[in-house]
């Protein structure tokens, strides 16, 4: 059957306040001209940033949701997944992608493990263990400095790294080339860097953009969701980095002007129109 938009399974928490998961990949992909499929690993009144919340954790529902899925016959051009917040979940997208990968379809894995130099608290090491075999079954990997060093049992030397330290991280992480790799949050003076490497023409190429000095829960949920949308409708790797890039310095400098609580996230709305133009574009 074809459809009349190309459909994305998303794989994440979904926070009914603050810009975060599934609440910026739905509007962000629906934007590309996306379907947003959403598979709620945990449902929260606000993401957890915020001093109090309400959390429900979806792990003991989310096979029989799946289940559904599978009787409806569903397929999908892109399966994305986010933050997941225990083993079982692991477990869970693992069988995911064995069930719901096919010739035409795109993984995209967001190992959402930690941050400058820490790991969650979320995370145990058996799920850095588990989300290393995750990551195997991945077309795209986006993760910044600190989750490639936990993927790689690298020792984190900080976002100021070097050029020779980062393509190895990189060329690690693409396993010898068979998967392309987003490397994110690469700081080099008044820039943010990210590196792409792109497994279909097996070349590296760095992205400079300039950095704000503000940081916002869910900056690298709206990445990833730009770089899956634009994947989805057939850019390239790097076309699909240097947009999500793009978006993000101009939609935190924007943020960074008001005097907002920095855990509702980044202000993308009025600029998402950017993002329609961009499919109009790409279409033409």
């Amino acid at each position: 059957m074809k459809h009349p938009v190309k459909q994305c399974a998303v794989i994440n928490d979904f926070s009914g306040f603050g810009r975060c998961s599934i609440s910026v990949a739905l509007p962000v992909l629906s934007a590309m001209c996306v379907q947003c499929c959403s598979l709620p690993t945990a449902i929260l009144s606000n993401h957890t940033g915020y001093p109090n919340y309400f959390f429900d954790s979806y792990t003991q529902k989310m096979s029989a949701y799946i289940n559904e899925w599978k009787k409806l016959g569903l397929n999908f051009d892109t399966i994305f997944s986010g933050f997941l917040g225990c083993t079982e979940q692991i477990d869970i997208v693992k069988s995911f992608f064995e069930d719901f990968k096919s010739d035409k379809s795109t993984i995209i894995v967001d190992p959402v493990m930690g941050d400058n130099g820490k790991i969650y608290s979320t995370y145990s090491k058996e799920m850095c263990e588990k989300m290393r075999f995750l990551i195997e079954y991945a077309d795209i990997i986006t993760p910044n400095i600190t989750e490639a060093c936990i993927l790689l049992n690298e020792e984190y030397r900080g976002e100021d790294i070097n050029e020779a330290f980062a393509k190895k991280l990189v060329w690690d992480l693409s396993s010898n080339g068979k998967r392309s790799v987003v490397l994110t949050g690469i700081i080099e003076g008044e820039f943010i860097c990210t590196l792409v490497f792109e497994k279909s023409s097996q070349e590296f190429h760095f992205i400079k953009n300039r950095r704000v000095n503000s940081a916002y829960p869910g900056t690298g949920d709206l990445f990833a969701s730009v770089l899956c949308g634009a994947v989805t409708n057939g850019a390239t790797v790097l076309d699909a980095a240097r947009l999500a890039s793009d978006f993000v310095e101009e939609t935190t400098a924007y943020t960074a002007q008001f005097d907002t609580d920095h855990n509702d996230g980044i202000a993308f709305e009025p600029f998402i129109h950017k993002l329609c133009d961009f499919v109009k574009e790409a279409k033409q």
